[in-house]
């Protein structure tokens, strides 16, 4: 027995040296966006990776490379499948090549059954959305990944145009940087389109390839540089109405982290989606004056019967996908029961945004209540 505790005595002498030295490495993940670093969604990635070296005192760090670093911008999946880069910062739509449910990892294109973006985070939080976008890249596609979502990169406008659009008539024809299943939306509607990285879009529009596209909105498209090319800009658009981005890992680079490390990255991602998201939302108010007062760009509404069009469109290319393709279907299903339970709640509760916005902030430069009463002191 005395022998036996000093046995004990020694492995747990063995265990504390061995979890001491474990603490003191430092373990770096050598992950590539899609985005160049000039744009805010790869400061998305910058917030992460520095969030996840302080959070866990310097013993995991991210060495976060834009896009091009090592493979070309669309190929960091099947890179971090390969191990060839231990993770990504992208965006699921551009995976819907490989399969058409990819896009609903984002959110998805159309009204999303109604959600807005804190929803549709509910959804894959709470609604068993991550759990399916697991299922769907590792069993579906047989890709040796671990997906979460990080980026919240909406609600997006509808686009820049090199003139004038009235009505859904007036885009037919056009040709149009798009991408994702909006892209098959759009053609559906009349317009041609083309799918290129972000980084290539300015340079096409400068040639005279394309006459209109859509990348973002606000900051992002200033950062890009659209207002050189282009005075138009229509928003909202109803195609990412909810957009979000996602982080990947190759799997055995997950599993040889230790437990602490893999939740030090969940929360790490959390906290960028939401304390990321509200910097953005500042960040995209004031590109929007600069664009209108410096730059000269017009910021118009986008005509209705597009919204409408686009919807409808949507929602026949999802039947006629989920009638061919069942995990399509099941993740479908699985977003719309989740809105008929938040959406319809959330509708009740809450005010629209334009009831108090109005009264303070009225559009067409009318005075609004504040302004009214300050008037009369």
């Amino acid at each position: 027995m005395r022998h036996f505790g000093k046995a004990l005595a020694a492995a747990a002498v063995l265990a504390a040296t061995c979890g001491g030295a474990y603490a003191q490495q430092t373990v770096t993940l050598k992950m590539q966006a899609t985005w160049p670093a000039s744009l805010t969604l790869y400061e998305n990635f910058i917030f992460f990776a520095e969030r996840v070296s302080k959070l866990s005192n310097g013993t995991l760090k991210v060495d976060a490379m834009p896009a091009g670093q090592v493979v070309p911008a669309f190929e960091v999946l099947d890179a971090t499948h390969k191990k060839v880069i231990d993770g990504a910062h992208s965006w699921s739509g551009y995976w819907v090549g490989k399969n058409k449910t990819a896009i609903l990892m984002t959110g998805g294109p159309g009204g999303t059954f109604g959600m807005d973006m804190i929803d549709a985070f509910g959804w894959m939080q709470h609604g068993g959305g991550i759990e399916l976008a697991q299922e769907f890249f590792q069993k579906e596609l047989k890709l040796n990944i671990v997906w979460l979502p990080i980026l919240p990169s909406g609600p997006q406008a509808f686009g820049w145009f090199k003139r004038p659009i009235k009505n859904l008539a007036d885009f037919k024809g056009m040709k149009c940087r798009q991408t994702g299943m909006a892209a098959e939306v759009y053609q559906r509607m009349g317009m041609t389109t083309v799918n290129m990285p972000g980084g290539e879009i300015i340079p096409a529009a400068q040639r005279g390839v394309i006459d209109c596209a859509e990348w973002v909105g606000g900051v992002e498209d200033l950062r890009l540089g659209f207002h050189n090319v282009w005075k138009y800009h229509y928003t909202p658009g109803m195609h990412e109405n909810v957009t979000i981005g996602e982080v990947v890992f190759n799997m055995d680079v997950w599993k040889g982290l230790s437990p602490t490390h893999q939740e030090i990255i969940k929360s790490a991602a959390n906290e960028s989606f939401l304390v990321w998201w509200a910097k953005w939302q500042r960040q995209n108010a004031d590109a929007i004056k600069e664009l209108q007062e410096k730059h000269g760009v017009r910021i118009l509404r986008t005509p209705p019967d597009i919204l409408y069009e686009f919807l409808k469109t949507w929602d026949t290319i999802a039947a006629e996908e989920s009638k061919k393709n069942p995990f399509f279907k099941k993740v479908l299903d699985s977003q719309r029961a989740y809105a008929s339970l938040v959406v319809p709640a959330k509708r009740f509760m809450f005010p629209p945004y334009s009831f108090a916005a109005n009264y303070y902030w009225p559009e067409g430069g009318a005075k609004g209540g504040v302004a009214r009463a300050d008037a009369k002191k």
